[in-house]
């Protein structure tokens, strides 16, 4: 009898600790929170400025504050407040986004004898210094979508600003869903690359 009892108790608990893994799995494939909806930004812009064939110029990555240096897409709800778009992210950290389109604008206007990213061994002329300011949809001003970019012009062999300068663009964000908020951050993202792209130009 008891030998009987001591084998049938060894048995539950090897069913137990069977199932417990499965149960666990279970539990962990109820919670896994949804996918968020990833989002990129375009580098189609029209370029007016003249062209400058014997320069090249170098685009760091731009710096930002914290809450801009993420993934994360920045809804401001007041002067004083900001939160994130729900369930949305850029394809990338920010400041990496607008870098890459940037030099992609440079590179699609023609216009220039080379453009490149630090670490590809170009022979510079110039560096286009960036500091994303504002980038995000402003719900205290009415729904609009934001972007501002401070640049220099940094004469890479003395170090000396040839130029400096702000640039914002602020775009009507109807609509309310994601998809509207990113496609007003990439008009008004579009709109300032321009003006620095043709800045750019006409200043080297």
């Amino acid at each position: 009898m008891a030998v009987s009892h001591v084998l049938a108790r060894r048995s539950l608990l090897a069913r137990t600790a069977f199932l417990l893994p499965l149960m666990a799995l279970a539990v962990t494939g109820c919670g896994t929170a949804a996918k968020n909806d990833t989002f990129d930004l375009s580098a189609s812009v029209s370029v007016d400025g003249p062209a400058a064939k014997r320069r090249q110029i170098l685009v760091p990555a731009p710096t930002a504050l914290k809450a801009l240096d993420s993934e994360q897409i920045v809804v401001r709800v007041s002067p004083s407040e900001i939160q994130y778009l729900s369930r949305s992210q850029w394809s990338d950290r920010l400041p990496r986004i607008v870098q890459s389109k940037l030099v992609e604008a440079f590179e699609n206007s023609g216009k220039l004898g080379g453009v490149g990213k630090p670490g590809q061994g170009l022979a510079i002329d110039y560096q286009v210094v960036t500091d994303i300011r504002s980038f995000e949809i402003d719900n205290s001003a009415g729904g609009q979508a934001v972007v501002e970019i401070s640049a220099n012009i940094v004469n890479d062999r003395n170090g000396t600003v040839r130029a400096q300068k702000v640039f914002r663009a602020a775009v009507p964000a109807a609509g309310g869903s994601s998809q509207g908020y990113v496609k007003a951050l990439d008009r008004a993202f579009a709109a300032v690359t321009g003006e620095i792209v043709d800045w750019t130009l006409r200043s080297i």
